[in-house]
């Protein structure tokens, strides 16, 4: 069964989502029936529990991006080779677009590799207005500061504890995880490398995102790009 086929895959996708695929592909197909299939074939996620109301608290309104490349979202995802070595991706998000923008892999990352990572990046899209990040060593690190200084740009850091401060790369990280680390073994760096930029290929060409009514990053992104276009002619 097709339905059992997408779910089952390297994709955690709810029944929602799972109809959008299915009448991308020609299967007219309403959401009562994709449920109650979904519900059969026991594919269900498992369901968060609530967490209880803690008192509002008021503080500074971030940044909101209305455009792609005006924010980024950066944070380190940890994991090992099969002969137990470990290494580090840094994976940077886009928060407007959701494309993932890079995913470097190596074993030692400092802020100097960050940095080098966003001097690359800089020629390809240019530099964010805001950075969102955590405050471990790399991104607080003395090169972190000037290269934010030189090129105009402002870092926003999580308050401790709140890793929803930075949220949108932390669900990344989870897919990121649960897709692609999860689901391989990797013997070599070099392999690591491979595999993963081309699941961050994938990531941006083929998953669907309902905040970006269903689309992929790229779909959102060149649409975006398109109607600017228009607007300007």
């Amino acid at each position: 069964m097709r339905i059992r086929e997408i779910a089952q895959g390297r994709v955690r996708y709810g029944y929602r989502k799972i109809r959008v695929l299915l009448n991308r592909e020609g299967w007219n197909v309403g959401k009562y029936l994709v449920y109650r299939l979904y519900k059969e074939e026991g594919l269900a996620l498992k369901k968060r529990p609530k967490r209880k109301r803690k008192a509002m608290r008021h503080r500074e309104e971030r940044f909101i991006a209305s455009a792609p490349n005006q924010a980024w979202s950066i944070d380190f995802v940890a994991d090992q080779l099969q002969d137990g070595t470990r290494f580090r991706a840094l994976t940077m998000l886009d928060v407007y677009t959701r494309e993932s923008v890079a995913i470097e892999v190596g074993q030692r990352l400092k802020g100097d590799d960050v940095v080098r990572v966003l001097n690359r990046m800089k020629q390809q899209r240019g530099v964010p207005k805001v950075l969102f990040c955590d405050s471990g060593s790399e991104f607080t690190s003395q090169a972190m500061d000037l290269w934010a200084y030189q090129n105009g740009m402002k870092i926003d850091f999580s308050r401790p504890g709140k890793p929803t401060d930075n949220a949108f790369v932390e669900s990344f990280n989870g897919t990121f995880r649960g897709e692609c680390l999860n689901a391989h073994w990797f013997g070599t760096l070099a392999e690591a490398k491979r595999l993963i930029e081309a699941w961050r290929q994938e990531y941006n060409e083929s998953r669907l995102h309902r905040s970006l009514s269903d689309r992929t990053p790229t779909e959102f992104a060149t649409e975006y790009a398109a109607s600017r276009v228009l607007s300007t002619t």
